[in-house]
């Protein structure tokens, strides 16, 4: 089986938050993930994001850019993607991510880089652990942190943007 590419997208807020939620119904249920999906033929990874968000969430986004990419095999499942990180930044002040997906997703709420660290660093001290209650992270989030030490989104996004 090929590796398939999928893309995932921190969709930012003017609080530097981004949007996360609980998969569902699909490989990672159960999984804190980002909104995003698969790249489709002939799609760009910003067509990608921007279709993938609108559906999930109704989120308008601007200022699309590349961030960093993770190779994910997911032996259980026998699949094998390569996840394709975006961000960007959300349309309008204030919006709310709605649930358009609920057979995909539990539901959005706003999260920060020191959250998913958290997570990612409880996860990690339980892995021993088969009976972990915590929240765990879908592991192309949790292959950030094995494959780019120090990667930060935000602060990359910025960097991009030449803030």
């Amino acid at each position: 089986m090929e590796p398939r590419v999928g893309v995932g997208v921190f969709v930012i807020n003017r609080d530097g938050k981004f949007v996360l939620g609980v998969r569902k119904g699909s490989t990672g249920s159960g999984t804190w993930a980002l909104p995003g999906g698969h790249l489709e033929f002939g799609e760009t990874f910003e067509e990608c994001a921007a279709r993938e968000i609108l559906e999930e969430t109704g989120l308008a986004l601007k200022d699309l850019q590349f961030l960093t990419a993770t190779n994910n095999v997911m032996k259980a499942e026998n699949k094998h993607y390569i996840t394709v990180f975006m961000g960007a930044t959300v349309v309008g002040d204030n919006p709310k991510p709605q649930l358009l997906e609920p057979e995909k997703c539990e539901g959005w709420e706003w999260a920060s880089w020191d959250d998913i660290c958290s997570m990612h660093e409880a996860e990690a001290r339980a892995a021993d652990s088969q009976n972990y209650e915590g929240k765990r992270l879908f592991l192309p989030l949790t292959s950030i942190f094995q494959q780019r030490p120090g990667f930060n989104p935000i602060q990359q996004y910025l960097t991009r943007q030449g803030n």
